[in-house]
């Protein structure tokens, strides 16, 4: 039995922690708040704030764990690599989290390094550096904190004139004490996809079926297993996942977004941990889902292949309110179709949009995604959360 320490509760850490129980180890949750949905299921937790490194050593010490999984962007970083100095394992590696963290890390790494196709960017740490770097990459263009997830801060500007409020919203979404943006050319893709893709201690790296998604405000909406993608752009996707995760190192999962335009694929973002698009997988897509892959290649256990067994879509449950009450739902039973299934994440407050749930489909491998999409969708607006 290992001691996972899990830095980041959320929905797909409670995920990897039902995962890791069924496995027989032992994990320890932590969050900035009581009561994250990993917490609900682990043997023990913790609530601080993981951008202190003070605490985050403290509780290090405290529990002694033999492995250290991120989950989330907030924490400090940098106090990784003393630990893996120390002999805990941090997935998949200090570096990999350090550099991924960071969108100017890892951007710079894919383009200038390893030469990927991306878009043409620039950085601001200043409103006058980003209006000079819009100018520079044209517009619409995308602005983003260097560091955040789910969207948050993300928008896109038509022009000039949307800059100041873009500039507002950027630095009021970044996580941690980062206030420095990435201006990037807009891409007018075909599509976008999250390709999974998996690094094991001793053994290949492994692929899964590609996964489609649609994202509002930079945020994930809905996914679909196998995305429609052609020979081309799934052979030059999986050689850039597989330059990119190499130079980073380390054993895990790795969520991997690309644009499609064409034949062209541009690398766009990677996440060292499962991906939330990949929530997909818990309809029954895969021999292994997301987070148990992520499991056996953080213990070492060998993962001989990936399988798509079935067609599946997934489409997320929204709160429309804002609410330190525990949120209430309604409407579950009206989820209960063949092939279907609900997962309430259990987060103990609302915020407007805030992902609550999912509901999963699944069907036969000829299945038509489109239907199971529709499908999807139509089963998760019938949830409301009140």
């Amino acid at each position: 039995m290992k001691r996972i320490l899990l830095l980041g509760s959320g929905e797909l850490g409670k995920e990897f922690t039902i995962a890791a129980l069924r496995l027989g180890q032992y994990v320890v949750a932590c969050d900035s708040y009581t009561g994250a949905p990993a917490q609900q299921v682990a043997q023990e937790f913790e609530v601080f704030n993981m951008l202190d490194g003070d605490e985050l050593e403290k509780v290090v010490r405290k529990h002694r764990p033999d492995i250290i999984v991120p989950e989330i962007e907030a924490i400090r970083t940098e106090k990784l690599y003393e630990f893996e100095r120390l002999g805990i394992q941090v997935v998949p590696s200090a570096n990999a989290v350090n550099y991924t963290m960071n969108r100017k890390a890892i951007r710079d790494l894919a383009a200038q390094e390893l030469g990927l196709k991306t878009a043409n960017y620039r950085y601001a740490s200043t409103y006058e550096e980003l209006k000079q770097a819009a100018q520079v990459v044209g517009f619409p263009c995308i602005i983003k904190p260097l560091m955040s997830s789910s969207g948050h801060g993300q928008s896109r500007v038509e022009n000039a004139d949307e800059l100041e409020k873009a500039w507002q919203e950027a630095i009021h979404g970044s996580r941690g004490d980062l206030a420095e943006v990435i201006v990037e050319e807009f891409i007018p893709f075909d599509s976008e996809i999250t390709l999974l893709t998996v690094t094991q201690q001793n053994g290949p790296t492994l692929f899964c079926p590609p996964i489609g998604h649609v994202q509002k405000h930079g945020d994930y909406r809905e996914s679909f297993q196998p995305a429609p993608v052609s020979d081309i752009q799934i052979k030059k996707a999986q050689q850039m996942a597989e330059q990119v995760t190499r130079a980073l190192k380390g054993a895990g999962i790795w969520g991997v977004e690309f644009f499609l335009k064409g034949d062209e694929v541009y690398f766009s973002e990677l996440s060292p941990r499962p991906h939330d698009t990949g929530m997909v997988t818990l309809a029954g897509t895969q021999n292994f889902n997301e987070f148990e892959l992520h499991l056996r290649a953080v213990l070492g256990l060998p993962i001989p292949c990936v399988k798509l067994l079935r067609t599946g879509a997934s489409a997320v449950i929204l709160s429309p309110i804002a609410s330190y009450e525990p949120p209430r739902y309604k409407g579950l039973e009206l989820t209960c179709e063949e092939d279907a299934d609900v997962r309430i994440f259990g987060k103990p407050f609302t915020r407007m949009h805030r992902r609550m749930g999912v509901v999963v489909v699944s069907g036969a491998l000829d299945a038509d995604v489109e239907n199971l999409r529709d499908k999807a969708k139509r089963l998760a607006s019938k949830v409301e959360v009140y």
